[in-house]
């Protein structure tokens, strides 16, 4: 008896450790504009792609997206921007959010959406996008394991 619930408890551990080491996202563009490069920036500020879709496997935190237009900073700066932090939830409200921010250095460039929200596009009034630090209500959270985030720009 105490061999079988040792071996189920074992099972059990590797099934959840498979689960964890299996956490994959992925971040893809599509960039109808005709003009600029797609830029996704992680934490430290490592460029992670240039316009091609970008898998970690693993949780991907505090990354940047938008269309280097020429005019943007390293950061997004003068431009339309999408923050999102992609990782399985542990818990309830713990999973990914994302959301598009155009508070100052930030600011409106080019109608910019995500997968995961029903902000198709935006323009310099967007409703759905952060205009100030407080409008916490546009932030879009998704409670599902290995979720993928297509941004769209120019839709």
């Amino acid at each position: 008896m105490f061999a079988s619930l040792k071996a189920a408890t074992f099972a059990v551990i590797a099934v959840a450790a498979g689960k964890a080491l299996a956490e994959s996202h992925t971040i893809s563009f599509t960039n109808n504009c005709g003009y600029g490069t797609p830029t996704l920036i992680g934490e430290g500020g490592v460029v992670l792609s240039t316009g091609g879709a970008y898998t970690a496997s693993g949780p991907i935190y505090g990354a940047i997206a938008y269309l280097q237009t020429g005019g943007c900073g390293f950061n997004g700066e003068g431009c339309t921007m999408v923050e999102t932090t992609l990782v399985n939830p542990t818990t309830a409200g713990s999973g990914s959010s994302t959301d598009i921010t155009l508070i100052p250095p930030h600011a409106f460039s080019v109608t910019t959406g995500f997968g995961l929200s029903a902000c198709i596009g935006n323009n310099a009034n967007c409703n759905t996008a952060f205009h100030v630090s407080t409008d916490t209500y546009v932030q879009v959270a998704c409670q599902q394991d290995n979720a993928n985030l297509a941004i769209t720009f120019c839709d």
